[in-house]
């Protein structure tokens, strides 16, 4: 099992944690961390169960200060149970081949477990994000060093932040846990927004794709 990418912590402490489960860091209202419980999910496909528990994100504006910029932190706790899966060779990437059963789908070899975040800025993020992510309407965004994830988002435009990815090279449980995970956006003098994803996909002649999606929350 191949980790492809590992969360970062922010680490907070005594008092803040304390702050967190009020809803807020700072007694300022302009200044305010914003605590967001988000609820749990579960989604049911083809040879997996997909859960997350204990997602909640913390909004805060960006320390530049220029209206357009503001800082999310996030956190939760995906799970696949995989039933039923081919027992792949992870390799690389080959591209979308356009045999049966791959729904002409780039893929490595083995199935994944892969979850991060949708982020957009003046637009309402729907159920079929993930679809038009691979269409090339929507930018993968690259990830920075210690679970760090920079944006620059205009009006209209939409991103997505893969937190990890997990290879699936057999039956069994497979999770990725993350904690205060930082992104930060520019750029957006409009509403954002941002929603979790978890995808799994199953590999072989009878491939699969599961999406399960958190609630949309809104950060600033």
């Amino acid at each position: 099992m191949t980790n492809y990418r590992t969360a970062g912590v922010r680490v907070a402490g005594v008092g803040a944690a304390a702050a967190v489960a009020m809803g807020l860091f700072s007694t300022g209202a302009a200044n305010a961390d914003t605590f967001v419980p988000l609820p749990d999910g579960q989604k049911l496909g083809p040879g997996v169960t997909v859960t997350r528990t204990g997602e909640h994100a913390i909004v805060s504006p960006s320390l530049a200060a220029n209206g357009a910029g503001r800082v999310v932190w996030v956190s939760g706790n995906a799970v696949a149970e995989v039933i039923a899966t081919p027992e792949g060779e992870v390799g690389p990437f080959n591209g979308p081949t356009g045999d049966p059963g791959s729904n002409n789908s780039s893929t490595h070899g083995a199935s994944q477990l892969n979850t991060g975040y949708i982020v957009g800025c003046q637009v309402s993020i729907a159920d079929d994000a993930i679809g038009l992510g691979l269409s090339g309407s929507v930018d993968l965004s690259e990830g920075g060093l210690g679970g760090s994830f920079g944006l620059d988002l205009g009006p209209g435009e939409v991103k997505f932040v893969d937190i990890e990815i997990k290879d699936i090279t057999k039956p069994g449980t497979y999770s990725v846990e993350y904690q205060d995970v930082e992104i930060q956006i520019q750029g957006c003098a409009g509403f954002a927004q941002a929603r979790a994803y978890t995808v799994v996909e199953i590999i072989g002649d009878n491939y699969s794709k599961t999406t399960l999606y958190g609630q949309p929350f809104s950060i600033g």
